[in-house]
């Protein structure tokens, strides 16, 4: 039995069939900037995290254009930095296995809920329909129930790096920071040759000493919370094993509810073929990247003889000294270890043709949109309850009946983003990628496409996008999570011409 809320007409939200969302156990005890709200589910203990074990998430490959899985969300006992704590897991791992599919395949996702709590599945970056059992992130499935998803990619799916994640309105920073989250491959219809091709999650949590997840208090919703441990697949500085003079596919997913990354590469010399579902026609040679929470990077590392580390610097958040917040700062801090062993790489052939999206500056643009994003003043709350309504799109907080935004099927808009706060914003627009033309006072000059683009804090970023299919109703928000969560987000509705 499912509940979905799938039947969503022009103001109002129908909620197709119904059961009762099962009790959730609430345990008080530790802190972590504030209070802590932790869950005390029992569950068969398991190991899927180990210190330096250099593991990646299994692959569910696609065969025939076909992939079904199932998949469920559950609490288990994993073992992080030597101690057990109860994470939220698909599939009883987190990250959760990774899904290997192509262009033009048919995706069944089988998923039960078995968290004691409402969630659902997003699919984060598809181009894809958002409505019905597809990439519909108003349906609502809960306690014990299965809720069968159907994703149909076209045979023009942009290839790249995706994740899958919650998004139930009001609960996706918990249940992502507890470790609900895995990435998604779309394999390119020319394969790219490398020696080996790997899938890197990086994501943050904080474990209470009874070993459940930390929760969040007033000051760490408004900054965004960011875990006291970073994981790499699920690890602590794990180290892997590679080959002399290898040529290696990194496939980066920051799947942080909150935290920026600024990633670097010594000992190896790394190219970007694109970010998130872009991919770039002329790869560029990078010593570093930046990932806004919610992007991905498409990389190749070439190994020599020598270690390589993947490695992440802080981004200052220019408001942490304000809010009195001290969280840990990292320089040049070690995610994972690549080490080559005696072995020689076979030589492999060089990057066949990249091909970008569309450049959609040259189009006719059937409307120009701005979007403010808006949050309460810093110092300024008073208290937690002040907090609701205080994020805003437009200077509306989310609302399930309202449709904020409109537009119709087969033209191009342009949208500026425009960031009204003193913290940086990443802005994400569901089903259709955005092409990038300006962030902050920078134009971009190339064609560039992501899902998730920076909004620099007291600034604005510029951006086009082509409505070329999929009609039905999606949402854009701030991919910090938790301002997500308490409102900056809308809802757009998408007409046939």
């Amino acid at each position: 039995m499912t509940t979905a809320e799938t039947g969503i007409s022009r103001r109002t939200v129908l909620i197709a069939g119904g059961t009762a969302v099962g009790a959730l156990a609430v345990l008080g005890g530790g802190y972590w900037l504030g209070t802590t709200v932790g869950q005390n589910i029992e569950g068969t203990p398991k190991v899927g995290t180990e210190l330096g074990s250099g593991k990646e998430p299994e692959i569910l490959r696609s065969s025939g254009g076909k992939l079904t899985v199932d998949l469920i969300a559950s609490y288990t006992e994993v073992t992080v930095a030597g101690k057990v704590a109860r994470l939220k897991t698909y599939n009883g791992t987190t990250p959760g296995p990774t899904l290997m599919v192509k262009p033009g395949d048919l995706i069944t996702v089988n998923f039960t809920n078995n968290l004691g709590e409402p969630t659902n599945l997003h699919m984060h970056g598809f181009h894809v329909s958002p409505s019905g059992n597809s990439d519909n992130v108003f349906v609502h499935i809960a306690n014990g129930e299965t809720f069968t998803y159907e994703y149909l990619l076209d045979t023009d799916h942009p290839a790249g790096p995706y994740w899958y994640h919650p998004h139930h309105h009001g609960m996706a920073a918990d249940q992502v920071f507890a470790g609900l989250y895995g990435a998604v491959v779309i394999e390119d219809p020319k394969e790219i040759p490398v020696t080996t091709e790997r899938v890197l999650v990086i994501s943050d949590i904080s474990i209470q000493s009874d070993g459940n997840v930390s929760g969040a208090n007033m000051m760490s919703k408004m900054m965004g919370r960011e875990g006291d441990i970073l994981l790499l697949n699920g690890q602590i500085q794990p180290s892997y094993s590679t080959q002399q003079n290898a040529v290696e596919r990194w496939r980066i997913v920051n799947s942080c509810t909150s935290r920026y990354l600024s990633l670097s590469f010594s000992g190896g010399s790394a190219v970007l073929l694109g970010k998130d579902s872009g991919r770039f026609s002329t790869p560029r040679q990078i010593t570093e990247v930046s990932l806004a929470p919610g992007n991905r990077a498409d990389l190749l590392i070439t190994m020599g003889a020598e270690p390589v580390a993947l490695s992440y610097t802080t981004v200052p958040h220019p408001d942490a000294m304000m809010m009195g917040a001290s969280t840990q700062e990292y320089s040049n801090y070690p995610l994972a270890t690549f080490t080559p062993d005696d072995s020689q790489a076979g030589s492999v052939d060089s990057i066949p043709p990249q091909q970008s999206g569309p450049d959609l500056r040259s189009s006719e643009i059937a409307a120009e949109r701005a979007f403010t994003l808006a949050m309460p003043a810093m110092g300024g709350m008073g208290g937690m309850g002040n907090m609701n309504g205080g994020f805003t799109i437009n200077g509306e907080p989310f609302n399930m009946d309202t449709i904020n935004t409109s537009v119709s099927l087969g033209t191009v808009e342009e949208w500026t983003i425009v960031n009204s706060t003193t913290m940086d914003h990443p802005f994400h627009l569901h089903v259709w990628p955005m092409q990038v033309l300006s962030i902050g006072d920078n134009s971009v000059t190339d064609v560039e496409y992501q899902d998730v683009v920076n909004v620099p804090a007291n600034s604005r970023s510029v951006v086009r996008m082509n409505f070329d299919r999929f009609d039905g109703l999606a949402v854009y928000h701030c991919h910090i999570l938790d301002h997500e969560d308490l409102g900056m987000m809308g809802i757009i509705e998408a007409n046939p011409a």
